[in-house]
């Protein structure tokens, strides 16, 4: 039960050694002068919210000066290179935190160790969000157990015990965003979570389809992928050599536009941030959908590609805008209320829908499953260490 830990003291010992002096900038991420052309990183913040797609707290703090960047997004991937990498101090410290929190909290005797380990982990994830949100100023997404995407119930508890933990450590529930998968469930979940004043991110977002009735259902956010999109398609036609003349054929940035014009055409104020990107010319071109996406309400872009658009300078021209996409006459669908049945069929007959979203669930529950026993083999010591001498 959430409420079972009201009484414990937030714990944030770690936080001060998140403002560490870090590396100076690099000469790219420096702000421009009067003197210096504009680059498309900037270019790019001027019409869209820009999100770091890290866990990396120096990378982070390093983006974070340029001004740019105001929101950052985790996935179990991170959660999992945090919970092994025991070798930094910074990150041992978000470990030994979280492990003795849940050790403390639920070892009240006959305690369930796994779910020991799932506190501790939810806690972990917590604690690298509250570290990110002493950076930046914006939203902190953090993710749900993927091994629930298909349980409504069981995400909702888990997103609440997120929630509360946040408070614990003063980090207001107005600037989390819960990462659940657009599963059916999950974007019930996320209906349930949002009428309690808690925000969703639903990621795994490969179908329009999936956006559709995310916004219905009143997500605050969605991550749709347009370059695993794109992996698809070009799965399917390998001709193409795995890649498209322009950005403008490409089906993942097809994908996204028609979701974003949807969900304006609609008066839906669900949020449309693209991640996941692919050149959609090949190699040499890992630009090509953020630039061809400039303007959607947001983006998460990993470090390397925030790093290319800092080293250019060309003009980017904007691409999406709300007038245009309220113009579109995208066509209603599902009556504006998708149901469950028409979901799971139209989900079915959609090939890149289904089989991304499955295989992005299993790499997250990968990812998960390592952290997990990582976690549980430091709870066990903990607890070993906790029980009372003979």
């Amino acid at each position: 039960m959430v409420n079972s830990f009201s009484s414990i003291a937030p714990s944030a010992i770690f936080l001060a050694n998140t403002r560490l002096n870090w590396t100076p900038l690099q000469p790219q991420f420096q702000k421009r002068t009067c003197l210096q052309a504009s680059s498309q990183l900037e270019q790019l913040a001027s019409m869209t919210t820009l999100a770091i797609d890290s866990g990396d707290l120096k990378v982070i703090e390093e983006y974070a000066k340029t001004g740019f960047i105001t929101d950052a997004t985790t996935n179990p991937l991170f959660v999992s290179q945090v919970g092994l990498n025991s070798g930094d101090p910074i990150y041992a410290d978000l470990v030994n935190d979280a492990v003795n929190f849940a050790t403390s909290s639920l070892n009240k005797g006959g305690d369930n160790v796994a779910e020991i380990v799932a506190l501790a982990i939810d806690k972990l994830s917590v604690n690298l969000g509250a570290a990110i949100s002493k950076i930046l100023p914006g939203y902190i997404s953090t993710e749900v157990d993927p091994r629930l995407s298909f349980d409504t119930q069981a995400s909702v508890e888990r997103a609440r015990r997120i929630i509360h933990l946040y408070g614990q450590m003063g980090v207001p529930r107005s600037r989390v965003l819960i990462k659940l998968a657009a599963t059916w469930e999950g974007i019930c979940a996320a209906e349930i979570l949002e009428a309690e004043g808690i925000q969703c991110n639903l990621t795994l977002v490969f179908s329009f389809l999936q956006a559709v009735a995310c916004a219905q259902k009143g997500a605050h956010l969605i991550s749709p992928f347009p370059g695993r999109i794109l992996d698809w398609y070009n799965r399917e036609q390998p001709s193409r050599n795995g890649k498209v003349l322009t950005p403008e054929e490409d089906e993942g940035v097809l994908a996204c536009k028609k979701m974003f014009n949807y969900f304006k055409c609609h008066g839906h104020d669900t949020i449309c941030m693209p991640a996941s990107w692919r050149p959609s010319r090949g190699p040499g071109y890992e630009l090509d959908e953020i630039r061809a996406l400039a303007g959607t309400d947001r983006m998460t872009i990993p470090p390397p590609l925030l790093q290319k658009l800092a080293e250019s300078h060309d003009t980017l021209p904007r691409t999406l805008n709300i007038p245009e996409a309220t113009q579109s006459k995208e066509p209603l669908i599902g009556g504006g209320n998708i149901g469950e049945k028409e979901f799971r069929y139209l989900l079915n007959m959609d090939g890149c829908g289904t089989e991304k979203l499955a295989e992005g669930i299993r790499s997250f529950i990968r990812e998960t499953e390592k952290l997990e026993v990582a976690i549980a083999a430091k709870v066990n010591a903990a607890l070993t260490m906790k029980q009372p001498a003979m």
